[in-house]
């Protein structure tokens, strides 16, 4: 047997074979009085023989707290040595199992029947699982993981391996990069909203934001390239580019732009970027500053939506520049992007159980924040159709702009007018 033989070629990285990168910076990027903790992670990947371009995802494949594990394991009554079977490969314990192959946090409705089923009292639960309950259900839910149905039914007792079969699978999530190969080679970019809040007691934290911010600094970050297709930048240098992105939005758009200062692109870049406030949520400043003064970024808008008394969004600088817009979309054949956060509207219906309801919008805010920067999202891309009511609709999921589809509408009559097929690459949260 040759050498040459003997030696098995290592399989490609992927998403079933994930590369193991190495954490280089994880730097908090917003102030210490930010409601917010907005991170900005730098992974290295040398040796991974991948690529991505600018407006693609990465995946990575976080693992669970290790604290919820010990919690869960706990309310069990098991040790975390138990034998349990994997999703896929040969045994494991349960420690390592919860640890790395199952979802957690979110109960599953398999779970949920087998608690309402053996619980010596859950007549609530049961009650809600009704197939004509589904939106009673949901509300039930917000707020609730699955450690806090084990705690509250201390009755129900299951076996390791039942217990695991009642979870799903522990997903990847997926970020936008927020850098250029050509800018840094071997190294991706990320800048991620840390979820963390509180919940019946407990605090609540995002599978993978917490996994980068809290425990990725010794240990490998698995990962892998997921392809937007219908997000890249346009083939021709000289094309003006207009990008929308709030918050963790922004991420494509500094790639964008690292890639066209890089090449040497000529076309204009024009970016609409909101957040709480200018003094802590303005991530990247000296990014987008360098880039003003060196001509890359020839048009930077900005709103705050805290910093004054009534509340200024992203939709309402696009309505301010609706008439510039057009002339660059028009004159001058500009391609509009937009990435944004899928956020809940602020109000609950109704005024009763005030404080039930205000933990039950921060977990959907949470829960939402973590899904647009993560596995369920996803890069949902909207194309440019002829009609205007089914464009519209799509477009009103991009909750930042719902309330100034009026604009968008204004655009559509004049594109329409013009018969151009002109298509406005959007990227938001689709579900959780």
């Amino acid at each position: 047997m040759t050498e040459a033989s003997a030696t098995v070629a290592a399989p490609p990285y992927s998403r079933i074979n994930p590369f193991p990168a190495t954490m280089l910076v994880n730097r908090r990027l917003s102030g210490a009085e930010s409601e917010k903790d907005t991170r900005h992670f730098e992974l290295d990947l040398t040796g991974w023989g991948l690529s991505f371009e600018v407006g693609d995802s990465v995946g990575v494949c976080p693992t669970n707290d290790p604290d919820l594990v010990d919690g869960i394991i706990r309310a069990l009554g098991a040790t975390g040595d138990e034998s349990v079977p994997r999703l896929k490969g040969e045994p494991t314990t349960l420690r390592e199992a919860l640890l790395r192959d199952y979802s957690i946090t979110q109960p599953t409705p398999k779970f949920l029947k087998a608690i309402a089923h053996r619980a010596d009292a859950a007549p609530t639960l049961s009650y809600l699982l009704a197939p004509d309950r589904k939106q009673d259900l949901q509300t039930y839910l917000w707020g609730m993981e699955v450690v806090d149905f084990l705690i509250e039914h201390p009755s129900v007792r299951f076996t390791p391996e039942e217990f695991v079969g009642l979870l799903s699978k522990l997903q990847p999530r997926l970020y936008s990069v927020a850098s250029s190969l050509k800018a840094f080679p071997d190294q991706v970019h990320l800048i991620v909203d840390v979820v963390r809040y509180e919940s019946n007691g407990r605090l609540r934290k995002g599978v993978a934001s917490s996994f980068l911010a809290e425990r990725a600094d010794h240990l490998p970050v698995p990962v892998f390239p997921s392809n937007a297709k219908h997000f890249h930048l346009p083939e021709n240098p000289d094309t003006p580019i207009i990008m929308v992105g709030p918050g963790t939005g922004v991420a494509p758009f500094r790639a964008y732009l690292q890639e066209r200062q890089v090449t040497g692109a000529k076309g204009k870049n024009w970016l609409f970027f909101g957040a709480q406030h200018v003094n802590c949520d303005f991530a990247y400043e000296e990014d987008f500053d360098t880039f003003m003064k060196e001509g890359i970024l020839t048009r930077l808008d900005c709103a705050w939506s805290r910093d004054q008394a009534h509340k200024i969004y992203v939709q309402h600088k696009l309505a301010d520049n609706a008439a510039e817009i057009w002339k660059w979309i028009d004159a001058e054949g500009a391609q509009f992007f937009v990435c944004g956060d899928a956020r809940l509207a602020q109000d609950c219906p109704g005024a009763g159980r005030q404080e039930r309801r205000s933990g039950q919008r921060i977990r959907r805010e949470a829960e939402k924040r973590e899904a647009l920067q993560a596995g369920c999202v996803l890069n949902d891309e909207i194309r440019m159709t002829n009609d205007e009511t089914e464009w519209l609709r799509a477009v009103s999921g991009w909750s930042f702009l719902r309330h100034s589809t009026f604009v968008l509408r204004h655009f559509f009559h004049l594109w329409h007018s013009k018969r151009e097929k002109l298509t406005p690459c959007t990227r938001t949260l689709n579900s959780h």
